[in-house]
C-alpha cells in the first residue's frame, strides 16, 4: 500500500509515546521505550529519558540494565547559560526503582568511580554567539590539568611557504611544475592549532576556498614537521609534501620522486597518472562512461601488462583480470572513450580464460584475457553451482526465482576466485534466510576440497549456534566444528562452547562483567584458567590478573598511561609509559618503561627486572632515532649477557637511504647474537619500491606477483645451517587474487639428505593449517600425507594432533603471549613469548619448545622463521630493522609518514591488523560519555586475537537504520555541548512563535534542539509514525527551508527496503525502518537535499564534471554518491555528531564507498574528488538562490 501527500500547510503537532511500566515518575516529562531481542518480547532493553520544561534532557536511565539488574543512570546537568558543559559517566545504582526518576543519582558514583570526583569530561567554550571550543578535559582526578586546547588565528608573514604550480598538458593530461614564491603574506591563511593533553601542537593552515594548505607538527621549539598540500589552477592536489621534502630549501625532480606525492588529471579531471614517493607513475585508463577498466603500476608496465576491471549494466565489478597490451596510456584511452559498448550481460553460454568457464559476454575492451582473477555474479546462481539448501539450522533460504515474493534479486551470490600462480580456483557460494540475511556459505577451495558454514540467527540477528564443515581434499573425512552461544538478558555474551566433530563440548569461556558492561573475569578452559580484568576510570583496560600476586594464574601484566611507578613521564594522550608482567614460569617480575619524542614516536624502550638483585639490568632494551619522515635513522637493541648477568649491546645499527627507500643497515656492534655481522651490504628494490634482496641476512632475491606478494625468496646456499642443521635453498608461495595466502613450499638441504632437497609445504584452509614435511630419504612423494594441525578458536586453538586445546594469554596488542593445555588436572605451559617494543622475541629464559606447527605470535602474526618476517597479509614485517620491505598500499592515507614505516614508529599504541593501516586497538572501543561499554568486552570476551581478521572488521558500515534506534543511545550524541538555552541567549534570540524566529535558530541549533523547542520532546525516544510528517515539515525551520525551496512530495511504502528513497521530486518513506523523530527529521532533509540535487543541479554538475549526460553510467555514480555527500553534510551542519571531523564527501566515501556500503568503488570516488569544491560553491550559489526567492 502506497499513500501520496503533498503537505501545503501546517496539519497537525507530532504526538508523544506512551509509557509501558508502571514505575515511572508521571509528574515527570519522558520519553520510555523499549527493545525487543526476541520474538514475545520477553527478552528486553528499556530506557527512559526524563526532561525538563524546556524540553532539555536531565537524566536518562537505562532500566535494570547492569547484569545485576541495577539502573544504569547517566545525569544531564547545564550552567546558567544553559549549556551542557560536563558531559558524565554512566553511574550505576544501588538497585533500581523501576524507571522512577533520581533525586541525586551522583550520590552513588563512588560504589563504581570510588573517590574520584570527576566522573565527567568538561568542555570550556570562548564567551561569544561562536561559542567555540576552546579546550577539553577528559574525565578522571588525573587529567585535570592536562586538557587540549585549542586557538583560532591567523597566519603570520613569512611563516608558510608559498608553492606555485605551472599546468601544461602533454598527451592529454595535466603536466605540473613547482616552484616556491616566497612565503604567505600575513593574514591570507586560517591557522587552528591544536594543543593534546602532553603539550604537543599542531597547526593547520587554510585557505580561503577551504583547502589545506600546511599540516604542521611542532618538533622542537625551532622544528616543524611540515606536511604541505598543493594545488593547480584547476583547484586540482596535484603533489603533497611530506616533512622531509618540506624540510628543503628547493624542490628538485629528485626530491618529487624520491619523496613526494604526485598526480596528473584529464580534460574531465580524473587522476590518470600518479605517483607515491619511491615507487614509479601508475596509469589509470577509463571507459567513456568513466569507470576504471586499465590500471598500471611501474612493474607491470616493465611486463607490458594491464590490470583490467569489468562491469555489469549497474556498475557492478564482474570480472577482474590481466591483459597483456603494449600500448600507452593514451593510445589506450582513446581506444576506450570510441568503444561501442562499456558494461557486460550475463548469458547462458559461457567462454574459458584460465580455465574457468564465465557466463558474462566479453565484448567490452579489453577483448584479450591474458587472465582471469576473480569472478563474480549477482541475483542467480551461475551453472554449475552446488544445489542449495532448502533450510539451514531449521531456517528456509530463499531461492533465485525472480517470480518468488523473496528471492536474491540484488544479492550477491557467487564468486570465484583465482589463484594467481596457477589455475586453481576457489569458489564461494553464499546462502540467504528471508529477511535477505547470510546464514550460509559453501567454498569450493583450489584443492577440490570445501568448507561449509552454517549459523543460526536469532530475533536480533545475534548468533545462537553455528557449524563449520570442512575438508582439505573432497576425499578427505569431514571435519565438523560446532560452537554454540549463550547470552544474559541484555545479550551480553556468558558462554562459548566449542565442539569437534563427535568429541565431547569445550566449555571455551565463562564470562563475567560489571555494572558497566566491562568484561572483569573471564574463565578460560572450563575454568582452567580464571583470568581477572581492571580498568581505569576512563575504561582503559590497566590490568590482566595481579602480575605483582599471580596465585594459581599463569600470566599477569598491567598497562600504565599517565601513572607510571618508575621515574619515567606519565601520557596523557592515550600513549602507554609502562607495562609489567609476570608468568608462572619463574615469578619474575619484568618492566618496560617507554619514552617518546614529540610527535609521538617510540624513543626509547627501557627493560627492568624490580625485584631482582640489579632491577635496573636494562637486559633488553631497545631505542630508536628518526628523520623527519619517520624513517628510523639508528636502532639500539640489548640482550641479556651470555655468560655474565649483565647487559650485551647486540645490535648497533646505522640506517642509510635514498628517499625512503632503506639503502643499508651497518652494525657497529660486534656482537654476532643480534643482526648479522656481515651487515652494510647495499639492498635492492624494484620499480614498485618492493625490496628485493637481504643479502646481510642471506636473503639472495625476492620475487613478487601482481599484488606486491612474495612468491619466490632465494637463499644463500653458503650459509650456515640453522639451529636444526638445516639449509635454507628457497621458499615459494601461492596465493589468491584477493591476496589470500594458500601455500607455502619451503625447500632445504642437510647433510643427511647428500644433494637432494627436502620440503615443507603447509597448506592454509579457511582456517585450519597443515604440513607435510619431505624427508627425501624415506623415498615417499613429497605431496602425500598432509597432517591437518589446528584450528583457531576464540582462545587460542584446537591441536589435532593431539587432540588437546590450546589456550592462549594475549595482551592488549594481540600478541601471544602465553600457551598453555590441560595436563591431567592441572595446566601445562607450551610457550612463552615476550618481545621487544619492535615486535622481535626476547631469547635467554623461559623458552620452551613449544608447538613448532603454532608459529602465531607478534600481535597474532604467523612468523616466517627463515627470513625472520611477520606475515600481516598485505605486507612482511621485519621486526629486526622495525619497518616493512613494501610501500604501504594505503600510504595515501597517512601522507606524512614514510611509506615503510611500521605502527606509525609506536608499536606499544598501535597495531596494523593486515599491513595496510595503523591503528589503536582502542579504536574498538565503542565509547559513550568516555567510558568503554562493550568493544573492549566484546574484544576480550571473545579471546582477543580471533578479533583482528583483517582492517575490514575495524570498519563499521554506518547504518542508519540501526544506528539511530531507540535504546542504542542515538539521542545522546547530538546533545553535547551547547544546548538551547546557551544558544539561544548566546544569539539573542525572542522566541515568540513565529516562523521568522524559529528562522533564526537554523544557523544556531541543531536538529534536536528544534525538535525540542518546536514540541517534541525527546524527540531521540519518541515513536515516529506518517502522521508527524506535516509538523516536522512545517514546525522545523531547517526542515520547512528545504520544503519550500524543493517542493519535494512525499509517498508512503509499507514494502520499502529503506527508510527513504528518493526518485526526482518523490520521496518514499517506509515508516517502519524509521524508530523515532529525531531519527525521521533527520531521514527527510537528507532525502530533501536529493530532491534539491535532482531538479536544481543536475545540469551544473554535468556543465562542471562532463562526466556525460543523464544516461551514463559515470553521471549516475558520480551524481548519487555527491548526492550523498550533500545529505550527510546537511545531517552533520544540524548536529549528527556521528558524523563529527569528515566533510560530507569523506563521510559519504567512507559511508557509502568501498569501506562501507560498498555502493560506490574507490574510482567513483576518486573520480568525483577533484571536482568538490568547484562544485559546493557551484550549488552553494544555486541554493542561496532559491532561498532568496522564497522572501
Amino acid at each position: 500500500m502506497k499513500r501520496k501527500l503533498k503537505i501545503l500547510s501546517l496539519l497537525f503537532v507530532a504526538g508523544l509515546s506512551y509509557a509501558q511500566t508502571s514505575g515511572l515518575s508521571t509528574s515527570e516529562n519522558y520519553i520510555y521505550t523499549k527493545n525487543c531481542l526476541n520474538e514475545d518480547c520477553s527478552k528486553k532493553t528499556e530506557a527512559v529519558e526524563y526532561s525538563d520544561g524546556l524540553g532539555r534532557s536531565k537524566q536518562v536511565i537505562n532500566i535494570k540494565g547492569s547484569p545485576n539488574g541495577k539502573d544504569i543512570v547517566t545525569p544531564v546537568e547545564y550552567d546558567n547559560f544553559g549549556r551542557q558543559l560536563k558531559s558524565y559517566l554512566p553511574i550505576p545504582q544501588s538497585g533500581t526503582q523501576n524507571g522512577a526518576i533520581y533525586t541525586d543519582p551522583k550520590s552513588n558514583a563512588s560504589q563504581t568511580y570510588g573517590t574520584d570526583l570527576y566522573f565527567y569530561a568538561e568542555s570550556v567554550l570562548e564567551n561569544s554567539p561562536s561559542a567555540k571550543l576552546l579546550s577539553q578535559t577528559k574525565p578522571g582526578i588525573d587529567y585535570q590539568g592536562h586538557s587540549q586546547n585549542y586557538e583560532y588565528e591567523m597566519n603570520i608573514a613569512n611563516d608558510v611557504k608559498k608553492y606555485i604550480v605551472s599546468t601544461s598538458w602533454t598527451d592529454k593530461a595535466t603536466n605540473n611544475t613547482i616552484s616556491i614564491s616566497g612565503t604567505y603574506n600575513a593574514g591570507e591563511l586560517i591557522k587552528t592549532s591544536v594543543t593534546n593533553e602532553d603539550g604537543n601542537k599542531t597547526i593547520e593552515f587554510k585557505n580561503g576556498k577551504g583547502q589545506t594548505i600546511l599540516v604542521r607538527k611542532k618538533v622542537s621549539g625551532t622544528q616543524n614537521a611540515d606536511t604541505y598540500y598543493i594545488y593547480n589552477k584547476y583547484e586540482q592536489l596535484v603533489y603533497v609534501i611530506p616533512p622531509l621534502a618540506s624540510a628543503l630549501p628547493s624542490i628538485s625532480t629528485t626530491t618529487l620522486d624520491d619523496l613526494c606525492y604526485q598526480y596528473k588529471y584529464d580534460s574531465k579531471s580524473r587522476q590518470v597518472e600518479k605517483k607515491l614517493p619511491g615507487k614509479g607513475w601508475e596509469y589509470m585508463v577509463y571507459d567513456k562512461t568513466n569507470q576504471l577498466v586499465m590500471s598500471q603500476d611501474a612493474n607491470l608496465k616493465a611486463q607490458g601488462k594491464w590490470l583490467l576491471t569489468k562491469y555489469d549494466q549497474y556498475g557492478r565489478v564482474v570480472l577482474t583480470g590481466v591483459t597483456n597490451n603494449t600500448g600507452t596510456r593514451l593510445t589506450l584511452q582513446t581506444a576506450l572513450t570510441a568503444a561501442a559498448y562499456t558494461f557486460e550481460i550475463r548469458s547462458v553460454g559461457s567462454f574459458t580464460v584460465s580455465g574457468m568457464p564465465i557466463y558474462y559476454t566479453n565484448r567490452t575492451l579489453p577483448g584479450n584475457l591474458a587472465q582471469v582473477l576473480t569472478v563474480n555474479y549477482y541475483d542467480t546462481y551461475p551453472a554449475g553451482s552446488p544445489a542449495r539448501p532448502s533450510q539451514i539450522l531449521g531456517k528456509n533460504t530463499i531461492g533465485d526465482n525472480m517470480g518468488d515474493v523473496v528471492n536474491t534479486k540484488n544479492l550477491p551470490t557467487a564468486s570465484y576466485v583465482k589463484n594467481i600462480e596457477d589455475d586453481n580456483w576457489t569458489k564461494n557460494y553464499i546462502w540467504y534466510d528471508i529477511k535477505a540475511r547470510a546464514i550460509g556459505t559453501h567454498s569450493i577451495n583450489h584443492l577440490g576440497g570445501y568448507t561449509k558454514t552454517e549459523s543460526s540467527l536469532d530475533f536480533a540477528g545475534v548468533s545462537q549456534l553455528s557449524k563449520v564443515y570442512h575438508k582439505r581434499l573432497s576425499s578427505d573425512n569431514e571435519k565438523v566444528i560446532t560452537q554454540t552461544f549463550e547470552y544474559d538478558s541484555q545479550n551480553r555474551l556468558k558462554k562459548q562452547w566449542h565442539q569437534v566433530d563427535s568429541n565431547p563440548q569445550e566449555l571455551l569461556s565463562e564470562n563475567t562483567y560489571n555494572d558497566l558492561s566491562q568484561l572483569i573475569n573471564k574463565k578460560v578452559g572450563n575454568n582452567l584458567q580464571s583470568i581477572d580484568y581492571i580498568y581505569n576510570l576512563r575504561g582503559a583496560t590497566i590490568k590482566m590478573n595481579d602480575p605483582a600476586n599471580l596465585g594459581t594464574d599463569l600470566f599477569g601484566y598491567s598497562l600504565s598511561y599517565y601513572n607510571p611507578s618508575s621515574s619515567s613521564v606519565g601520557k596523557y594522550n592515550g600513549s602507554i609509559s609502562e607495562v609489567s608482567w609476570k608468568t608462572a614460569q619463574d615469578n619474575m617480575l619484568r618492566k618496560y618503561t617507554y619514552q617518546y619524542d614529540a610527535l609521538n614516536r617510540l624513543k626509547k624502550g627501557v627493560y627492568s627486572e624490580p625485584n631482582s638483585s640489579i632491577p635496573e639490568n636494562e637486559f633488553f632494551n631497545e631505542s630508536a632515532e628518526y628523520d623527519l619522515g619517520g624513517n628510523i635513522t639508528s636502532l639500539q637493541r640489548n640482550a641479556k649477557g651470555q655468560f655474565s648477568s649483565t647487559a650485551e649491546l647486540i645490535d648497533n645499527l646505522t640506517y642509510t637511504y635514498s628517499g625512503n627507500r632503506l639503502n643499508t643497515v651497518s652494525d657497529i656492534s660486534a656482537n654476532y647474537r643480534g643482526y648479522p655481522d656481515t651487515s652494510g651490504n647495499l639492498i635492492s628494490y624494484d620499480d614498485n619500491g618492493n625490496m628485493t634482496d637481504h643479502i646481510d641476512k642471506g636473503i639472495l632475491k625476492i620475487d613478487y606477483n601482481i599484488l606486491d606478494l612474495p612468491v619466490y625468496v632465494k637463499f644463500n646456499e653458503f650459509a650456515a645451517p640453522d639451529r636444526n642443521n638445516k639449509i635454507y635453498v628457497n621458499t615459494t608461495y601461492v596465493y589468491r587474487a584477493d591476496g589470500t595466502k594458500v601455500r607455502k613450499i619451503h625447500n632445504y638441504k642437510d647433510p643427511s639428505y647428500n644433494s637432494a632437497l627436502g620440503n615443507k609445504t603447509t597448506d592454509y584452509l579457511d582456517g585450519f593449517q597443515y604440513e607435510y614435511d619431505w624427508n627425501p630419504l624415506a623415498g615417499t612423494s613429497p605431496t602425500n600425507n598432509f597432517q591437518l594441525k589446528f584450528v583457531p578458536t576464540s582462545e587460542g586453538y584446537y591441536n589435532f594432533e593431539n587432540n588437546k586445546y590450546i589456550y592462549n594469554y594475549t595482551d592488549h596488542l594481540g600478541n601471544v603471549r602465553l600457551s598453555y593445555t590441560k595436563n591431567g588436572s592441572g595446566t601445562e605451559i607450551i610457550e612463552e613469548n615476550n618481545f621487544y617494543p619492535f615486535g622481535l622475541i626476547h631469547e635467554g629464559y623461559n623458552q620452551t619448545v613449544g608447538n613448532l606447527s603454532y608459529n602465531y605470535g607478534y600481535n597474532g602474526k604467523e612468523l616466517q622463521k627463515e627470513m625472520g618476517w611477520s606475515d600481516y597479509g598485505t605486507r612482511m614485517y621485519m621486526s629486526d630493522i622495525a619497518r616493512w620491505g613494501v610501500i604501504d598500499p594505503l600510504a595515501e592515507s597517512s601522507r606524512r609518514f614514510s611509506p615503510y614505516n611500521y605502527a606509525l614508529n609506536n608499536p606499544v599504541m598501535f597495531i596494523d591488523p593486515d599491513g595496510r593501516k595503523a591503528i589503536s586497538p582502542d579504536a574498538r572501543l565503542e565509547m559513550i560519555g568516555g567510558i568503554s561499554t562493550g568493544g573492549a568486552a566484546e574484544y576480550l570476551a571473545t579471546g582477543g586475537r580471533a578479533e583482528w581478521g583483517s582492517f575490514d572488521k575495524f570498519i563499521i558500515p554506518y547504518d542508519y537504520t540501526k544506528d539511530w534506534k531507540s535504546g542504542g543511545g542515538g539521542g545522546g550524541s547530538f546533545k553535547s555541548g551547547t544546548t538551547v538555552g546557551g544558544i539561544m541567549a548566546a544569539l539573542g534570540i525572542n522566541m515568540d512563535g513565529s516562523l521568522k524566529s524559529y528562522e533564526q535558530v537554523i544557523g544556531g541549533l541543531n536538529l534536536w534542539q528544534q525538535l525540542v523547542i518546536a514540541g517534541f520532546k525527546n524527540p531521540e525516544k519518541t515513536k515516529a509514525s506518517y502522521k508527524d510528517l506535516g509538523a516536522l515539515l512545517t514546525n522545523i525551520p531547517s526542515l520547512t527551508e528545504l520544503y519550500r525551496i524543493t517542493e519535494a512530495e512525499f509517498i508512503e511504502d509499507t514494502k520499502g527496503k529503506h527508510p527513504a528513497e528518493t526518485v526526482d521530486k518523490y520521496v518514499y518513506l517506509t515508516m517502519s525502518k524509521i524508530d523515532n523523530i529525531l531519527f525521521f527529521a533527520y531521514t527527510l532533509g537528507h532525502e530533501m537535499n536529493h530532491v534539491f540535487d535532482n531538479r536544481f543541479f543536475q545540469n551544473e554538475f554535468i556543465e562542471i564534471t562532463k562526466f556525460g549526460d543523464k544516461t551514463s553510467i559515470p553521471f549516475r555514480t558520480t551524481f548519487g554518491l555527491y548526492k550523498e555527500s550533500n545529505g550527510l553534510g546537511w545531517e552533520m551542519q544540524f548536529g549528527n555528531s556521528k558524523l563529527c571531523g569528515l566533510t560530507g564527501f569523506e563521510a559519504a566515501s567512507f559511508y557509502y564507498g568501498p569501506s562501507g556500503w560498498g555502493l560506490y568503488n574507490q574510482e567513483t570516488v576518486d573520480r568525483l574528488s577533484p571536482y568538490i569544491n568547484r562544485l559546493n560553491r557551484a550549488r552553494a550559489i544555486i541554493y542561496s538562490t532559491k532561498k532568496n526567492n522564497l522572501k
